[in-house]
């Protein structure tokens, strides 16, 4: 019987994914075995531009659709994403209050080829778990497990077109906020790059 929550393995995840694992204690288990499902947060992050909510994709190569795995899925790397997504940072970020305090290590993520989605969001995950103070012990799925109690699968609850997991978003500062108002549930780089190591006392 399935006893830990299932977690999928986002790029740079939004704020309700650090608050459900706070609420488990960390406790849960690593999608690594499912098909990759198109359109989700698994290679896509959500930031706050000068006009709104910007969508920041990682490309797949084509044919990592419906029946590859999503350990197996490889970047497409024929144009230099990398540079689009770190040019998307600093014209949203360069004013706030932290980017420059974490520009050193989080640059190099963006000046470093990966082949692997899994790999690449993976090293960003335990990087934002290292700024936000917190030692999960990580375990990964060994197989696909279909059938998990609703309460502790968060494979499908979490999606950029409807947040089923019911967070109480608190405001914080954001750079464009006096232009757009508060945006909630962006990614957890957002969070950081606004509170800095205050962030972690969000949750």
């Amino acid at each position: 019987m399935q006893s830990l929550a299932i977690f999928p393995l986002f790029y740079l995840p939004p704020v309700a994914y650090f608050s459900g694992l706070k609420e488990l204690n960390y406790n849960f288990l690593m999608e690594k075995e499912e098909h990759f499902p198109k359109q989700t947060y698994r290679n896509r992050a959500r930031i706050y531009s000068p006009n709104g909510v910007l969508d920041l994709i990682v490309p797949v190569l084509k044919g990592a659709k419906v029946h590859t795995k999503v350990k197996d899925v490889k970047i497409s790397n024929d144009f230099n994403w990398q540079r689009l997504h770190w040019k998307s940072f600093e014209s949203c970020y360069r004013n706030s209050a932290y980017f420059e305090y974490y520009e050193d290590e989080f640059i190099r993520f963006y000046q470093q080829p990966f082949d692997y989605l899994f790999d690449f969001n993976f090293q960003l995950l335990e990087w934002l778990f290292k700024q936000l103070k917190v030692q999960p012990d990580l375990h990964f799925t060994t197989e696909y497990v279909k059938e998990v109690e609703p309460e502790l699968d968060f494979r499908s609850k979490l999606h950029f077109k409807k947040n089923t997991i019911a967070t109480n978003f608190k405001p914080y500062f954001q750079v464009f906020d006096d232009r757009q108002g508060f945006k909630p549930n962006l990614s957890m780089i957002d969070l950081l790059f606004n509170q800095g190591p205050q962030a972690k006392n969000y949750f």
